[in-house]
């Protein structure tokens, strides 16, 4: 209730400024059922409970030819997986480059702008963009929704519109903030001070066919992260840095299409738990997957998700071994199997379904927990319906 009253005032706000020519609005509301069985990524106690609540405003004021202003603001509620409440996605000035010739476009934003750089990023904060309301987490990880959604600093966008091919070139440098659940799934429930990102440094080169039937992309990402503990915290001050390579590709038919992302991550921390502290490892894994259109109401989908949270030791046994039992293996791995199937019963409205089965749990809870075994079995499943409307 709270949600859609925080929603029908952004509504009367933003109508408003809709009869001015040079701005235009849409919004989104999205309202549905969803469960974890066996695990606490989404749900406590295998609950059933109505946490899928996605409404949103977006618009963009055009202040002249080649400058504008963008920006979006929500509310949202995903259960565990992240920070329930209202929150600005991007507020950004959007500066078109003008003149450039010989087929060139570019952009510059400035402000808390969008990621541009994996697939689903620019478009995953909006849920009729996306084909499951979970999508794979070893990419699109959950717990860090709003860091990775975008960053507060600068974008640069080029694209050149060749004959038979078209280029994207996209450099960002910025930071985002960190809250406290981001925080707890960093360091544990146990640390108490502040966790900052310092900065976010990330690049990405697209090509695509002028048939736009193709789409494949490599990406860059570096961040450090600092820790300043409170004066009595269970942390010590300390650091992290984390680099991540990515290739991403998508194939369009009439009626089919795949998409695949695969990533090598490494993290290297220091300090934090122990004055001498320095910890190196590197995770890898990505996703695939397949939608068909039955036709023009519906469509169906199946994909593999998998992610490995250190590649020396893939079955997570050392991990086990390390924590003296407290740590389940299967905490060191997630792979998940995902049926979808979506029916867009008129213009504007769409009703959406999804069924996980999911072996691991790496990405259910942060290992540091100390209560970790009791967040997810080895094998357990999860599941929503999700009803939306945009306009």
């Amino acid at each position: 209730m709270k949600g859609l009253l925080y929603f029908s005032l952004l509504v009367s706000s933003f109508a408003v400024f809709s009869a001015e020519s040079d701005f235009a609005w849409h919004g989104y509301a999205s309202q549905g059922v969803t469960q974890s069985n066996n695990s606490s990524f989404i749900t406590d106690g295998d609950a059933v409970t109505g946490e899928l609540t996605e409404i949103g405003i977006n618009g963009l004021y055009r202040l002249s030819e080649n400058l504008s202003i963008a920006g979006q603001i929500n509310y949202l509620d995903g259960g565990n997986r992240f920070e329930q409440g209202a929150r600005l996605d991007y507020l950004f000035v959007d500066w078109k480059l003008p003149n450039l010739g010989n087929g060139w476009q570019a952009h510059i934003h400035a402000g808390r702008f969008k990621n541009r750089h994996w697939l689903y990023s620019v478009t995953r904060d909006v849920p009729q963009t996306r084909y499951t309301a979970v999508l794979p987490q070893s990419v699109y990880f959950d717990g860090f929704r709003d860091v990775a959604l975008g960053s507060n600093g600068i974008l640069t966008s080029f694209t050149h519109y060749g004959q038979s091919t078209i280029w994207e070139l996209n450099w960002s440098y910025g930071r985002s903030n960190i809250n406290s659940s981001q925080r707890d799934f960093l360091l544990g429930e146990e640390a108490n001070g502040e966790a900052k990102q310092d900065f976010v440094h990330q690049a990405s080169v697209f090509w695509q066919p002028a048939s736009m039937a193709w789409k494949v992309g490599v990406s860059w990402l570096n961040s450090d992260f600092s820790y300043t503990p409170s004066q009595q915290d269970n942390r010590l001050a300390g650091e992290a840095n984390v680099e991540r390579f990515m290739l991403s590709t998508q194939y369009f038919a009439e009626h089919w299409e795949v998409s695949m992302e695969l990533l090598s991550e490494s993290q290297h921390s220091r300090g934090l738990f122990a004055p001498d502290f320095n910890d190196k490892r590197r995770g890898d894994g990505g996703f695939v997957q397949f939608r068909y259109l039955f036709n023009s109401q519906f469509s169906g989908l199946i994909g593999y998700d998998t992610y490995v949270n250190d590649v020396n030791d893939r079955d997570g046994k050392r991990l086990e071994q390390l924590s003296n039992g407290a740590v389940p293996a299967y905490f060191g791995y997630q792979d998940t199997t995902t049926l979808g199937l979506r029916w867009d019963i008129a213009p504007k409205w769409r009703l959406q379904g999804e069924y996980h089965w999911v072996e691991g749990a790496t990405r259910v809870v942060s290992l540091l927990d100390r209560n970790v075994a009791d967040q997810a079995d080895k094998n357990w499943q999860m599941w929503s319906l999700q009803l939306m409307y945009w306009w």
